[in-house]
């Protein structure tokens, strides 16, 4: 275990930082479900390993964590993460074998963990792979998880809503559409005969309102082969919609998986990832923080911190 190192020696991808009040503490994880922790954002203790699932569960004995969430409700600390079981298929599209992947909630009474399942087994369909879950309240004040339904078996990614019981033990109905990657106008891919479209990846949703009250929701997609982070808004102020996809990305090219906190000190930050491929063709991500402006109706990322 690696002690004291700052945060752009740390290789994670889609980091979440907890500004937990009641320890006055920083708490960061991501995927690969393990945590740091920080009192300055800048020297951070770890990895923790905090996480503990059921190996007789359908996550297998050792599922993959990705994305993880660290959400603080009530008196409890709720983990949203995916697991993917590598063991088991569930649908085959387009020569392509899709593994069980879903969003499902832990819980504990630390942020430190340890991080166990609750009273439900799924939260979402099984025949379906889902990723990416966040958490909101939402105007209607009942708690939802909102979630990406991913490409690999519609080949036009969603991001959905489902509602949560009031503890988040589990989910209750079906999943609704909010909107789909071709609804973007500023991702784009190629199709086999060399035309432009929009890309059809949807990734890491993220809801904040501005200090306007207008409700936002920051996502990830790809530009040909620029990772990249887009803004919707609602137009309603609630997860109905209709959502309005800003025209342009709101980060560089090769930054995204984006999530948004405040400082003790009441700063507003981006904790996203940069993105690059290392020589062996493998993804070299690391953990960056944003300075953003949440005053006026919609936001502005500025420079780092």
């Amino acid at each position: 275990m690696q002690t004291a190192i700052p945060i752009d020696s740390i290789r994670l991808s889609d980091p979440f930082i907890l500004a937990d009040k009641n320890t006055q503490t920083y708490y960061m994880t991501g995927t690969g479900g393990k945590l740091w922790k920080s009192k300055d954002l800048k020297l951070w203790d770890g990895p923790f390993t905090v996480v503990e699932t059921d190996p007789d569960s359908w996550m297998g004995k050792r599922p993959m964590i990705w994305a993880a969430e660290i959400h603080q409700f009530k008196d409890k600390y709720y983990y949203f993460a995916t697991f993917t079981n590598r063991e088991v298929i569930i649908d085959t599209v387009k020569g392509n074998k899709i593994e069980r992947r879903a969003s499902h909630i832990l819980v504990s009474d630390s942020p430190e963990g340890p991080y166990k399942p609750m009273e439900d087994k799924t939260y979402l369909p099984a025949d379906k792979p889902t990723l990416d879950g966040t958490f909101w309240i939402d105007k209607d004040n009942k708690p939802y998880m909102v979630y990406c339904y991913e490409w690999l078996q519609n080949w036009d990614g969603t991001i959905e809503k489902i509602q949560l019981k009031p503890d988040l033990s589990g989910s209750i109905g079906e999943g609704e559409l909010l909107f789909k990657a071709s609804d973007s106008p500023w991702s784009k891919e190629r199709t086999e005969d060399g035309k432009i479209k929009p890309n059809k990846v949807t990734d890491g949703p993220f809801l904040f309102e501005t200090q306007t009250g207008k409700l936002g929701m920051i996502w990830t997609s790809w530009v040909f082969g620029d990772y990249v982070q887009g803004v919707a808004y609602s137009e309603s102020g609630t997860l109905d919609g209709p959502w309005i996809q800003e025209k342009d990305p709101i980060t560089p090219p090769n930054f995204g998986h984006g999530m948004m906190f405040k400082t003790f000190e009441g700063k507003l930050l981006m904790a996203l990832h940069s993105h690059r491929v290392g020589a062996r063709g493998n993804y070299i991500r690391i953990p960056a923080l944003l300075e953003v402006d949440d005053s006026k109706n919609k936001i502005i990322v500025s420079s780092k911190k």
